[in-house]
C-alpha cells in the first residue's frame, strides 16, 4: 500500500468542475444514496456523484470501505453555478439532512463511512463551513456536533450501481424525482 507523501488518496482532490465558472463541494451525511438525491434536487447543482473520500487507501471500492480498514467516508461530490446556488445554500441543506451529533453513524448505518463531514475546495468554503457549523451549533446546545471540515481529498467514483440510486429507483423499482425544487419525502431503501 502507497504511504505518506507516495498514496494518491492522501492528496487534494484535483478534478476541476466540467464549467470553470462551476465549483465542486464534497458533504458525507450517512448513507449516500439520499443525500445525493436532495443535492440533485436543489436548483444550481449542475451535476452529483457519490463517492468514497478522505481515506488511505486508493481506488476502494463498496466493500472495501464496508470494512472499516479505509476510512472513507461514503460522500456525495456536488457540481455546482455559484450565481445561482450559493455555497450557503448547499450548507443548509446539508445540515437538514441528518443528525451532525451522531459520531460515525446515521440511524442504524454505523461505521466510520457515515460520518459527518464538510470538505471544502477553498478558503472561501471552508470559512463558511465552519460559521454554518458554528451557528448550528447554538441551535443544539449542549449536544455536540461532530462534523468535520477538512480539505477535500482525493474522490473516487462510486461503483455505477450506486449513482443516482434512488432516481433510478433503488432496490425496489421504486423512482424517486430529482426534479429540480421538488420536495417530495426522500425514501431510502436498498
Amino acid at each position: 500500500m502507497a504511504t505518506g507523501a507516495n498514496n494518491p488518496a492522501l492528496g487534494p482532490d484535483l478534478d476541476k468542475p466540467d464549467n470553470p465558472a462551476h465549483e465542486l463541494a464534497q458533504f458525507a451525511a450517512g448513507c449516500f444514496w439520499g443525500v445525493e438525491l436532495a443535492f440533485q434536487r436543489v436548483p444550481g447543482v449542475v451535476k452529483t456523484e457519490v463517492g468514497y473520500s478522505q481515506g488511505h487507501v486508493p481506488d476502494p471500492d463498496y466493500k472495501l470501505v464496508c470494512s472499516k480498514t479505509t476510512n472513507h467516508a461514503e460522500v456525495v461530490r456536488v457540481q455546482f453555478d455559484p450565481e445561482v446556488c450559493p455555497y450557503t445554500n448547499l450548507l443548509s441543506l446539508f445540515w437538514s439532512r441528518h443528525d451532525p451529533t451522531t459520531l460515525n453513524r446515521q440511524g442504524g448505518d454505523v461505521g466510520t463511512q457515515y460520518r459527518s463531514g464538510i470538505y471544502y475546495y477553498n478558503e472561501g468554503q471552508a470559512k463558511l463551513a465552519q460559521e454554518s457549523k458554528e451557528a448550528k451549533q447554538l441551535e443544539f446546545g449542549d449536544k455536540k456536533i461532530v462534523t468535520e471540515i477538512l480539505p477535500a481529498k482525493r474522490f473516487y467514483i462510486a461503483e455505477e450501481y450506486h449513482q443516482q440510486y434512488l432516481e433510478k429507483g433503488g432496490g425496489y423499482g421504486m423512482k424517486q424525482s430529482a426534479a429540480k425544487g421538488c420536495n417530495d419525502p426522500i425514501r431510502c431503501y436498498g
